[in-house]
Parts: C-alpha cells; structure tokens; sequence
C-alpha cells in the first residue's frame, strides 16, 4: 500500500519524485504567468507615435516576428521598458515592443494641441506645397520636438514666420572697419549662430506647427512671380477682381524681403500688381519700402463717395521695435493710406 503524504498548496502526491516533480511543474508555471504578465494592464505612461509608421515586435531581439503596426500621432499605452526599447499597446489593444525615439510624451501632444487651439483665428499670409516629408515642430528650431509629419507635396497654408540657430554653424565674425582697430582689440570676436526661418503653418488635417522655410514653396502665380525681382515673396493676398472681356483677372498685393534667412524683419517691401485692361496685363501700381512684420490682413470697406474698396493692412517696425499698423485702400489703379483719427499725412504724401 502506497503511502499518501499531504502536498504543496493542496497537492496530494504519492510518491516522492511524483511530488517534486508536481512542484517543479506549478513553480515553473507561476513563474511563466509572472512574466508574461510582467506590465500586462499596468499603464506606466500614455505616448504618441512621432514616425510616420513603426512595426510592434513580439520580442527585444535581433530576430523578432511582426505582431502589429502603429502610425504617425496614434496613441499608445506604455506598459513596459528595456533598455531603448517601451512595450506599448496600441488604440486597436495589439501589444508589441518598439524604440523609445519614436515616441513622444503627453507634454508634447499637449503643446502641439494649445498651439493649433491658439492659431485658430491667424490670418492665412499664403498657400504652399512641401518640397519633402516635413515634421510639425511644437517650436521653430531642428532640436525641437515634434509629433506629425507632413508628407512631400502636401498643401499648407502659412500662418507666421520666425527664426531659429542653426545647429552646430556659426557665421564668421563681423570684420571692423579698420585693421588698426582690430590690431588694438586683444580680444577675438566671437562666432555669430546663423539663423534659419521657420514657418508656422497649418496642413489639409488642420494640424498646426512649424516648419524649416525652406521646405516650402509658396504658391505664388506665376504672372506675380515673373516680377519680384530678385527678391524673396513670403506672402500674397488677391485684393479684388476686374472684368477683362469675358474673364475675370485678380489684382494682387505681395509682400517681399531679401532672399536670405534670419533677417529681423518679416518683409522689408510691399507691392500691389493691378491689371490694365487696355494692355491686357500687370503693371506696379503701388511699392513701399519699410520693415514690417506679419501679418497682414485683408478686407473690404466702404468710402462715401468711392464706395466699397479693398483694404490691406501692414505693421511697420520703427528702429526701436515699434510696431504701428498702416492701412490701405485699392480705388484701381490707385493706392492710398486711410489715416487713423488723429492721424497726420506723412510729408512724402505715402
């Protein structure tokens, strides 16, 4: 007759060996359960996918099998981490692992969200089209962080501009007048960061950040264009419309500055291009010469006499920094300044 001897945890085994080997089976089990459910349900943090898309893996290896995909800003629940590596769940409830870089923290998301919020009502300075898979920066500036992604040839409309260093370069050093004053300094002058210009812009999902200027085309017409000259059109705006046969042709203001990044200014020159329906093309109806910062506006008004006209507005930076606002009216082809009550006419008649 075999003897039956109490178990482990309510086990009743026969034998010896048969017990220990029982009780090798349920440790182990337990142990699995432990680490399988290791993260399961516990969510450390939410994140949002910043790449355009990234495959989940089943585990930390060099050989991993595919058991899912996340796409540019889903959300995900962090549930586990080793080394570069998070193991997340995606919006579909998939559980995967993937590098920690392509993700980005609620802070992120957060400021991308005030910033679209805070945007809402800023007047369109243009239409453009992306050269290249562009990301939508929180702030202007390549180290800044960013969640979404435009893709190359999307269309944007252009909101407001600024400037940013450029990492790593410098512009050399300003010369001084004379190579006697530069014998008499001890000192060296230091390397100047060159500045780049950012966009803020707006895509077709009505998402909103900035982006590097130069990954953007502004979709200037080519009637416009063929006139600036040399110089850079940062904004254009149709001021109206005039009938030229059976067709009607826009009239247009332009806003323009140098061609180079980091200048202080928005634009330094303002344009309008009306049509002449005798010559059947543009002609320069208006130009001034000023520093100015965006943005600008655009609107109608009426005038007694003259009836209703197209307005535009522009603020001009003094030498201080001073921003004052100027307004405009279109009577074809004429341009004049509507003064402010009180304000006096400027001696050059502008």
């Amino acid at each position: 007759m075999a003897v039956v001897r109490p178990g482990v945890d309510g086990i009743d085994v026969g034998q010896p060996a048969e017990h220990d080997r029982l009780l090798a089976h349920r440790v182990g089990g337990e142990d699995c359960r432990a680490a399988c459910n290791r993260g399961r349900g516990r969510v450390l943090e939410v994140a949002y996918v910043s790449a355009p898309q990234v495959n989940l893996r089943d585990r930390v290896a060099a050989v991993y099998t595919k058991v899912g995909l996340v796409k540019n800003g889903e959300r995900v629940d962090v549930l586990d981490r080793d080394r570069r590596f998070v193991k997340v769940r995606s919006a579909g409830g998939v559980e995967g692992w993937m590098e920690q870089r392509y993700l980005v923290n609620q802070q992120v998301y957060t400021q991308i969200q005030k910033l679209t919020q805070d945007s809402q009502r800023d007047p369109i300075q243009g239409q453009g089209t992306t050269r290249n898979d562009t990301n939508l920066h929180v702030e202007p500036g390549r180290d800044a962080e960013h969640l979404f992604q435009i893709a190359t040839g999307e269309k944007v409309q252009l909101l407001r501009r600024s400037t940013a260093e450029k990492p790593g370069t410098a512009a050399p050093p300003a010369r001084t007048a004379a190579k006697a004053d530069e014998k008499k300094s001890s000192k060296t002058p230091s390397p100047q960061p060159l500045l780049e210009d950012w966009w803020l812009v707006r895509d077709t999902h009505d998402r909103v950040g900035w982006v590097l200027a130069r990954m953007v085309d502004l979709d200037v017409p080519l009637d416009v264009a063929q006139y600036a000259e040399g110089q850079r059109i940062v904004a254009f705006f149709v001021l109206d419309e005039v009938r030229d046969g059976d067709k009607k042709v826009p009239q247009y203001l332009t806003i323009l500055t140098e061609p180079k990044d980091g200048l202080p200014f928005d634009f330094n020159q303002v344009r309008v291009f009306t049509w002449n329906v005798k010559r059947h093309r543009y002609e320069t109806a208006y130009r001034e010469r000023l520093n100015g910062s965006l943005p600008v506006t655009v609107s109608q008004e009426s005038f007694e006499k003259e009836g209703t006209l197209p307005t535009f507005a522009i603020r001009v930076k003094d030498e201080d920094g001073k921003v004052t606002e100027r307004k405009y009216k279109l009577n074809t082809p004429i341009v004049r300044r509507v003064l402010a009550p009180g304000e006096e006419r400027p001696a050059s008649g502008a």
